[in-house]
């Protein structure tokens, strides 16, 4: 038999491409060293619509449901906070949130619960340099439209009565004591402490929703409720403006999810897809749970309940199929149906605008829901290979989030309390914060 070297050398080096595209070590050494022009489009594009979900999205779906006397008030904290935050974040909430520094893959230490400080004011930041194949200062903006509207998220827990200075310093510390933090401990690789647990988070179920709803009924409980609340009417005054803000916030989300594959790839594409059906089962849900418990639909109704889908989905949406998606919807949409209507009753808080009934509520459900739903016996296309094991590890990142948010915005609250003070006073309540706190009016209609 003639010895063949080339039949050789190419069944060698079959042999390496097939180990380097099975085996993750390989895999990623392997990975594209230069930057994809079309995954930093879409992610350019991606960065846009989150920031959109905030301003005027997540503006206008809270502005339509306070009374037109707090409208502006609204609309001024969603604008600040985008404007807060972006300056923060600079200054040392990437370096924070995303610095590995010090970071080892199964060692606790401190950098397991927040980043370094290398990358304050976003140091060694170049046009040239990288984050997997998109530019870093994309990734860093993209993160930084997460860190913007999570804290707006709160807001509408304590709407019409929360004074705008406090409000400031809330949520400047909150970014910085509560987001960060978790940001770092789920997203920032190996070393994260929630991260080598195995907690599963796609967009931002932990990180940005169940963070930020238990933080709103936090907050609504310190600040107490509406003066008149709840024997005095106090129906959305514009319910159109919500409309449009959830519309926004629906097609923004594509960003949120799809956005966090990071790449144009099959993964974005349906992660889109699984949003969509999610949110479609979870509007039809709330609806279908309202027409029953009330004999009627509401349009409050069914946008609530899209948004309940939307945030259900976050956490999952990368590993979920279309299957799992319909399911999880439709739990969603009815779970926080009864959850902001009947639970906020029957215990009494003014969560003004359904802040924990919705966004904690549906995250914990998603959040829960997504170690299950990525297995491939349940049309999922993660690697989970034990449905209960997962979902324990899911429930204790869950649990974590739920106490870590809860003793820190506490103590954020009671601090600000105790040296400014939370609550404008009833005159300016009674008057509404657009004239009280800015001496503008959001309609002149002589």
């Amino acid at each position: 038999m003639r010895f063949d070297g080339k039949a050789l050398k190419r069944r060698l080096t079959l042999g390496l491409i097939t180990l380097a595209a099975s085996s993750p070590a390989w895999a990623q050494a392997a990975a594209p060293t230069r930057i994809d022009s079309g995954d930093t489009a879409w992610m350019l594009t991606a960065t846009a619509l989150v920031l959109l979900m905030t301003i005027p999205g997540l503006a206008l779906f809270y502005g339509g449901m306070v009374r037109a006397k707090n409208l502006l008030s609204i609309l001024m904290q969603c604008f600040a906070i985008t404007a807060l935050v972006s300056v923060l974040w600079m200054l040392y909430g990437y370096s924070l949130a995303f610095s590995t520094e010090g970071m080892q893959a199964g060692v606790s230490n401190l950098h397991s619960f927040i980043g370094g400080l290398d990358r304050i004011f976003l140091a060694g930041l170049k046009p040239d340099s990288r984050y997997q194949t998109v530019p870093e200062s994309v990734f860093v903006m993209f993160q930084l439209t997460f860190a913007i509207i999570t804290p707006a998220l709160i807001i509408g827990a304590f709407a019409e009565r929360m004074k705008f200075s406090a409000l400031l310093w809330f949520s400047g510390l909150w970014l910085t004591i509560v987001y960060l933090p978790v940001a770092h401990m789920v997203w920032s690789g190996p070393g994260s402490l929630l991260g080598d647990l195995g907690v599963l988070d796609f967009a931002g179920g932990t990180v940005v929703h169940i963070n930020a709803g238990i933080a709103g009924l936090i907050a609504c409980l310190v600040i107490g409720k509406r003066r008149g609340y709840p024997h005095v009417p106090m129906p959305p005054h514009n319910l159109g403006y919500t409309v449009m803000g959830a519309s926004l916030l629906w097609l923004g989300w594509f960003g949120f999810n799809a956005g966090s594959a990071v790449a144009a790839n099959g993964s974005a594409g349906m992660a889109m897809l699984a949003t969509q059906i999610a949110t479609a089962a979870a509007a039809l849900g709330w609806l279908g749970a309202e027409w029953i418990a009330h004999g009627r639909p509401s349009v409050l109704g069914i946008v609530s309940g899209a948004v309940a889908g939307l945030v259900a989905m976050t956490p999952a949406a990368g590993t979920a199929g279309p299957g799992g998606a319909l399911v999880l919807g439709l739990l969603a949409g009815v779970i926080c149906f009864f959850t902001a209507t009947r639970l906020k009753h029957k215990l009494g808080y003014d969560d003004s605008l359904d802040v924990f009934g919705v966004h904690a509520v549906a995250g914990i459900v998603g959040a829960l829901l997504t170690g299950p739903l990525a297995s491939p016996k349940l049309g999922g296309f993660g690697t989970v290979e034990s449905l209960w094991g997962q979902l324990w590890i899911q429930a204790k990142g869950v649990g974590f989030t739920v106490a870590w948010s809860a003793v820190l915005s506490l103590l954020i609250l009671k601090l600000i309390d105790w040296t400014l003070g939370l609550r404008v006073d009833e005159e300016q309540e009674q008057i509404g914060l657009d004239l009280a706190l800015h001496e503008e009016k959001a309609y002149n209609l002589s």
